[in-house]
């Protein structure tokens, strides 16, 4: 099984030639408005046997991008809708939109569930969402090895029940950039993190025991994105530090290739042209 980050929190997994995506997204100026469509942000390298999406923020959830690479009737494994009302929502209104104008395939998992797709075994597992609304984190195995994906959760003490369950992960891809958010819609707003910092998320790799630690969501040139959504300075260092040994920093567009042999995984990490 390999992995190739897609940029932002977008993953592509492939096993047995075909693939899934988790998080995909081509354009994220409808909730980041000073990101430019596309940019920095790369495509699947074929068509796609599934996606998953850990929440229907905009930035994870991008219905026009999955229509363009999906099989037809790929299934869409989504979290549930978001309680109360309209302004409640408003952070997954859009998304919900976009969802049912593409006609995808979704369907609304529970954490803790399993589904079979191909030669990929996918369980969503718990997660806690920085603004309140529903998200799933994923656990991805094929090949007889595991992948964690992390959305952009906050640190929680889901940790343990997915750890004794899951644990030790091949690859875990976490959120790194721990954006502090001030919404119109949250008031009073909080100063702490909505999604993991650089500390937070080695914290949580090494309660994994991830052979692999992969930062994600995060640019290594941090552009301004939306008043009120302020990042940690350079997660890629502070990942590095906090992470040690396990941390690897995948660049966009690269391969994390995990091979099996004699019961102990090896990776390499490279380039591939075909994106």
């Amino acid at each position: 099984m390999r992995m190739r980050r897609l940029g932002w929190a977008g993953l592509e997994i492939e096993a047995d030639g075909e693939r899934l995506v988790i998080d995909y997204a081509r354009d994220l100026s409808p909730l980041f408005t000073g990101w430019k469509p596309g940019e920095g942000l790369l495509a699947p390298s074929g068509k796609v046997t599934a996606a998953l999406v850990t929440h229907l923020h905009r930035d994870h959830t991008d219905a026009t991008a999955l229509a363009d690479v999906l099989e037809p009737g790929a299934p869409v494994l989504r979290p549930a809708p978001g309680h109360g009302d309209d302004v409640d929502n408003v952070t997954t209104l859009p998304a919900e939109h976009e969802l049912v104008l593409h006609r995808l395939a979704t369907e609304v998992v529970e954490p803790w569930s399993t589904r079979e797709i191909g030669p990929f075994r996918v369980t969503a597992v718990p997660a806690v969402d920085g603004l309140g609304d529903p998200q799933l984190n994923w656990v991805v195995e094929a090949d007889g090895q595991r992948v964690f994906h992390g959305g952009d959760t906050m640190f929680h003490g889901f940790w343990w029940l997915i750890a004794r369950r899951f644990s030790p992960v091949d690859a875990a891809f976490l959120p790194a950039n721990g954006a502090v958010v001030d919404a119109p819609h949250l008031q009073p707003p909080s100063p702490l993190p909505a999604a993991m910092d650089p500390k937070q998320a080695a914290a949580a790799a090494e309660i994994l025991d991830a052979r692999y630690a992969v930062p994600m969501h995060y640019e290594a040139e941090q552009p301004d994105k939306i008043a009120g959504y302020v990042e940690v300075a350079d997660p890629e260092a502070e990942f590095r530090a906090h992470a040690g040994l396990r941390a690897c920093v995948l660049p966009v567009g690269e391969w994390l290739d995990l091979t099996s042999t004699a019961g102990n995984s090896a990776a390499t990490v490279g380039s591939d042209n075909r994106a």
